[in-house]
């Protein structure tokens, strides 16, 4: 995406969050969503950019909704990119109760705050159903484990300042490709 995006003229960061990509070796058992919301908000801070388009893919859906909380002034558009969308006070086991599953196994194993990534699909599906050999290496390289404690804490959706600025629809429709339907509804502002 991000060459897509270059040359269509836009400024792309693609940050790594603590204890993935290139910050793999500071996965701990404290590093939590306000872990990854401080990543992105000390990354546009310390830039100091604006008319930021955040995108969030699955889980970072609650980063970047934390993180627009923080600094709803430097940031344009939320982009929920097969993504959890949640409401002010609620965690990952709130959005997709099956992510409580995630945490019990975890539990279960020897280093109880680490999840691994979701096991591979049967061939011809790989990892994700990604079945182009190149992209599936790719998408391999990229898989760590994430620590319960970014599943476990609530984001909060609580300054005022993201309602006003139009970040925070009244209502965010989540669609499923796969369903080919709208999976679930969920509200930002009250």
């Amino acid at each position: 995406m991000v060459p897509l995006l270059a040359s269509a003229g836009h400024r792309v960061v693609a940050p790594s969050l603590t204890g993935h990509g290139d910050k793999a070796h500071l996965l701990g058992p404290d590093v939590g969503l306000v872990t990854h919301v401080d990543d992105i908000v000390r990354l546009i801070t310390e830039e100091d950019l604006t008319d930021v388009i955040l995108v969030g893919h699955s889980y970072a859906g609650l980063v970047i909704s934390a993180a627009a909380n923080r600094v709803p002034d430097g940031i344009a558009h939320l982009v929920y990119l097969d993504a959890m969308v949640p409401e002010d006070g609620e965690s990952a086991v709130d959005v997709h109760s099956m992510t409580q599953a995630l945490i019990d196994r975890a539990a279960e194993s020897e280093i109880g705050w680490r999840i691994p990534p979701m096991p591979e699909l049967p061939p011809p599906l790989g990892p994700f159903g990604v079945t182009d050999p190149a992209d599936a290496a790719w998408l391999r390289a990229m898989l760590s484990d994430q620590p319960v404690l970014c599943l476990r804490q609530p984001v909060r959706l609580d300054n005022p300042a993201l309602c006003r600025t139009g970040l925070a629809p009244d209502s965010v429709r989540i669609h499923s490709p796969e369903a080919g339907a709208v999976a679930g509804e969920g509200t930002l502002c009250r």
